[in-house]
């Protein structure tokens, strides 16, 4: 039964990471009048380095009506629990992960390369409201698997 466990959660864990690479390098943006741009004009126009920037603006935007509901309410929620089954399966998978700190610092190693390879191929922008986003959502993930998978 252990053994078709493990297999269910490798099974589930490879498919997970197959749609988070779609969604992360793959879902069709479209940078327009970007991609005439060179790398550094690119890096200032499509990232934001201003913590809770973006997240305010959304934040705002649900309040004061003045953006179409989804689009907030997509990028929060959709940033939070983008990374929440990572904070299950590193800790399950790699076994020293299973302190916070270093579990914090690997995923923060992790999403580090992952906004800086979406702005070096342009299939993305790095935005350090998402790093805060999907780091909250992979801790919540982690003290998921801390509460009710850790034995």
């Amino acid at each position: 039964m252990k053994k078709l466990i493990k297999i269910g959660l490798v099974l589930s864990f490879t498919f997970y990471v197959f749609i988070l690479t779609i969604l992360l390098f793959f879902s069709g943006r479209n940078n327009g009048w970007m991609a005439d741009l060179t790398f550094l004009e690119y890096i200032k126009y499509s990232s934001n380095f201003v913590p809770f920037k973006t997240i305010s603006t959304y934040i705002n935007a649900i309040f004061s009506g003045n953006m179409n509901l989804d689009i907030p309410l997509k990028n929060l929620f959709g940033n939070l629990l983008m990374f929440l089954p990572m904070g299950i399966y590193l800790p399950y998978f790699i076994k020293r992960l299973k302190r916070i700190s270093s579990f914090s610092v690997t995923f923060m190693i992790i999403l580090l390369v992952i906004e800086i390879t979406q702005s070096i191929s342009r299939r993305g922008s790095f935005d350090i409201d998402d790093f805060i986003l999907n780091t909250i959502g992979a801790l919540i993930g982690f003290e998921v698997w801390k509460k009710f998978f850790r034995r």
